[in-house]
């Protein structure tokens, strides 16, 4: 056998054995962590929408799709910017759609020009070097929507935000790596059939020519799109003075790596993810009772300013006798999380005080997380903890909102003078809402992972 030939049927071996690879390794790879840039990127187009940044196209579900095709990048002007960013954004968000839940994700399947495309479509935005001066139009628009969308944000919603755009950077990444593998595999693929379909029945003591090669390629390949650089490299390994190097180099960057035996780690169990997201809210109660001995401190400072004497009086009396105290009732103002709008409420602030009483012991109970507590969390099922997390998260999400209305409203309505006897809860509101971030982080993780396990279960590998 002829260097040539041997080299041949190396290539052949070395292809499959790197297909076999790379339809267990990259492509599932690849389509997660397209899953997630496609997540992220709706969720923050979501928020686009909702501040109305950008509109909502009339005509998004009536495209009907059949290949991507990457969305405009010619720059228009400024007094146009609204309808064009809604077109464009719309569509990336159609295209990232038809992408994950359409494409198949196979070596046959990601030729070099739809992997093209979909690097095209990735690149699209540059969410690696987001930033307003880019000489990208898009992705400077999309930079400042981005800024704009986060004035006005509670801490729980900033911090998804946040995380949607962070998870844009870090998967871009890994996408590309995974498409530069598959390209650089079907270019030996193509490589391998020109040499299959063309140059194995050329004598080898002839060294074929490009235009010889290309004269014949349309009636050995019907329907194969002609990549003159692939033919030349064709050319330079079989026939060139350093070909054996070339080959070379060829077969070991389709080496297949056998990894070597490490001892097995052990997986965090699911459930446990939850119960440590739980103890993080349950250390809110401390400072929940913290703030509530500032909000009383402020509420008899707020009070004793408005009162007479005889309306004093009257309340020391109701004391004595055991009375049930005066409802007072505190016109608060605080910005809509999802509009950006002011709104004014009027809450009540005895049965407001209640409330969060009854939260501290329950979170206390949580907190302590031992005997008949710590056994009731165990006993629950997966779906309940996450739903508890959850409603306790949207709870907290409420409460520090109203908590920080009451903060502003004692310092703007106390005589001047008193001003700066005003106990201020800012750094416990912070305290408060990194806790329920990090539930929620939990929460997240916990998703991830059931997530990961289905994958797996769908490619029927076994997780021991």
């Amino acid at each position: 056998m002829s260097e040539i030939s041997d080299y041949r049927q190396k290539l052949s071996e070395a292809i499959e054995a790197r297909r076999d690879w790379i339809e267990k390794n990259v492509t599932p790879n690849l389509k997660e962590n397209l899953r997630v840039f496609q997540s992220s990127y709706t969720s923050l187009y979501s928020a686009f929408l909702k501040k109305g940044l950008v509109n909502e196209d009339p005509y998004k579900q009536e495209a009907k799709l059949s290949e991507i095709q990457v969305p405009e990048t010619e720059n228009f002007p400024e007094n146009d910017k609204n309808e064009n960013m809604s077109i464009r954004l719309s569509n990336f968000d159609n295209q990232l759609d038809f992408l994950v839940n359409f494409y198949q994700f196979s070596t046959d399947f990601l030729t070099i020009d739809r992997i093209k495309k979909i690097l095209s479509l990735i690149k699209y935005i540059d969410w690696v070097h987001l930033s307003t001066d880019s000489n990208s139009l898009n992705t400077r628009y999309v930079a400042k929507f981005t800024l704009q969308v986060k004035i006005g944000l509670d801490s729980l919603s900033l911090s998804l935000l946040n995380e949607s755009t962070a998870n844009l950077v870090r998967s871009t990444g890994p996408i590309i790596g995974y498409l530069k593998t598959l390209t650089e595999f079907n270019k030996e693929s193509y490589k391998l059939e020109v040499r299959k379909s063309i140059t194995s029945a050329i004598p080898e003591t002839e060294t074929p020519s490009f235009a010889q090669i290309k004269k014949q390629f349309a009636s050995a390949l019907p329907g194969k799109p002609f990549y003159p650089e692939l033919i030349d490299e064709i050319i330079k390994e079989d026939y060139g003075k350093d070909g054996a190097e070339l080959r070379d180099v060829v077969l070991h960057s389709l080496a297949v790596a056998h990894k070597k035996q490490t001892p097995e780690k052990k997986d965090v169990p699911l459930k446990t993810i939850l119960i440590d997201g739980i103890h993080s809210l349950g250390a809110v109660s401390a400072i929940l009772t913290e703030i509530m001995l500032k909000l009383d401190e402020n509420e008899a400072l707020l009070e004793n300013r408005k009162l007479s004497f005889f309306e004093k009086f009257r309340r020391f009396m109701k004391r004595i006798f055991n009375s049930e105290p005066d409802v007072i009732i505190y016109e608060i103002e605080y910005t809509d999380a999802t509009r950006g709008d002011p709104v004014k409420e009027r809450l009540n602030f005895t049965e407001f005080r209640a409330n969060i009483s009854k939260r501290i012991k329950n979170l206390a109970q949580i907190s302590a997380s031992r005997g008949a507590v710590a056994a009731k969390l165990e006993a629950l099922q997966e779906q309940q903890l996450l739903s508890f997390i959850e409603q306790n998260i949207r709870d907290l999400k409420g409460l520090t909102r109203d908590l920080n209305a009451l903060d502003n409203y004692f310092k703007a309505n106390v005589d001047q003078s008193d001003r700066n006897r005003v106990k201020g809860i800012k750094p416990e509101l912070s305290t408060i809402k990194n806790a329920f971030v990090k539930a929620n982080q939990r929460c997240y993780d916990y998703n991830a992972l059931k997530e990961e396990a289905k994958q797996f279960k769908r490619l029927g590998i076994t997780q021991k």
